[in-house]
């Protein structure tokens, strides 16, 4: 079977080579690749940034938004020929701590987990792999072409939860959300903020093409004339941080009202300076009650709602994010498309 690997590490390193189809374990399930999601952490790995190797091993297996159709599965694994599935991407430390052994693997205190195409584990960038049955998600077969947002989905699952969460420590009745960034992240962010009946706010650069009309199919307002205007046409009591993007960074944690919530989901490049006026904004945050916290990563439950949350979103507008899919065969062109801006997706069934 064909496969996508890198040597952790190396720039340039990515290939399509030749390796043998992996063969089910106890408690496995053997699946046939359907397609892959290539995000930023994916051009990273490809860039030689990080990236760790199985043990024993000298490349990895690339791929951790996956989707693919189970072709064997044990008895009693409550999955069955022909499910539509995804596979999870990180597993707890073997020597838990107190949050991997809860099921909280993505809140890992010591960093010693492992993740499916990223860190000592193959991923999912494969014509066939294999997933243990308690680390795979059913999903609704009429997904088929857009199940590959659940890895995705997830991350903005968490993150809302976590919004949730930090609200709850007090009386909470957020009317309007402000999105920073219209790339997938973004945008599935907004349409979270969509279906809970928020006025959903989003603001990127692009002044026309997909992403505010994907924005204007949620009912939400799309901003491109930079943080200011956005903030006077609403003062938001959430804001979701997508790009990662230093200065809008610390913009975003500034623009809430009384009792804001500003979650950051985007990862900053390291190295890069910007002027702050720190007391300013911390004579905000804290006379304000503001809260700022950081998202990342997703756990089995996270998994479960995303599927819940895709199977009641529009079908239509799921596709029209999914701007670009390229067979496997011309993988370079979906490592350099978009890098970010737009969601790439490599097909592999039938390639």
């Amino acid at each position: 079977m064909r496969a996508l690997t890198v040597e952790p590490g190396v720039k340039g390193s990515l290939e399509l080579g030749e390796m043998d189809e992996p063969v089910a374990g106890e408690g496995e399930l053997l699946v046939d690749a359907i397609a892959l999601g290539v995000c930023g952490t994916d051009r990273e790995l490809a860039d030689g940034e990080y990236g760790w190797a199985p043990p024993g091993a000298d490349r990895l297996v690339i791929g951790h938004e996956s989707l693919g159709r189970v072709r064997e599965a044990p008895a009693g694994s409550g999955f069955a020929p022909g499910d539509l599935v995804v596979g999870v991407v990180r597993r707890p430390d073997p020597e838990p701590c107190g949050a991997c052994a809860r099921g909280l693997f993505d809140n890992c205190r010591n960093g010693n987990y492992t993740e499916r195409g990223i860190k000592e584990i193959h991923g999912y960038a494969s014509e066939v792999w294999t997933v243990e049955a308690d680390y795979a998600v059913k999903l609704d077969p009429s997904l088929a072409d857009v199940g590959v947002l659940l890895e995705p989905m997830s991350v903005l699952v968490k993150a809302w939860e976590q919004i949730d969460k930090v609200g709850g420590r007090s009386w909470f009745d957020p009317q309007s959300v402000l999105v920073t960034g219209a790339g997938p992240i973004g945008l599935l962010a907004a349409l979270i903020g969509s279906q809970r009946g928020l006025d959903v706010h989003v603001l990127d650069r692009a002044p026309d093409g997909a992403k505010p009309e994907l924005v204007e199919a949620l009912g939400a307002t799309y901003h491109y004339e930079g943080f200011p205007k956005a903030i006077e046409a609403v003062v938001p009591d959430i804001v979701v941080e997508a790009t990662g993007a230093e200065a809008l960074v610390f913009d975003a944690m500034a623009a809430t009202g009384n009792f804001g919530v500003t979650c950051l989901t985007g990862v900053s490049p390291a190295g890069r300076r910007v002027n702050v006026d720190a007391g300013s904004l911390n004579r905000d945050i804290v006379l304000e009650n503001d809260v700022v916290v950081g998202s990342v990563n997703a756990n089995l439950g996270h998994c479960a709602r995303a599927a819940e949350v895709l199977a009641e979103s529009d079908r239509d507008w799921l596709r029209r994010l999914i701007t670009k899919r390229v067979p496997l065969a011309d993988y370079q062109e979906a490592f350099h498309a978009g890098s970010g801006e737009v969601k790439v997706v490599i097909d592999i069934e039938g390639a």
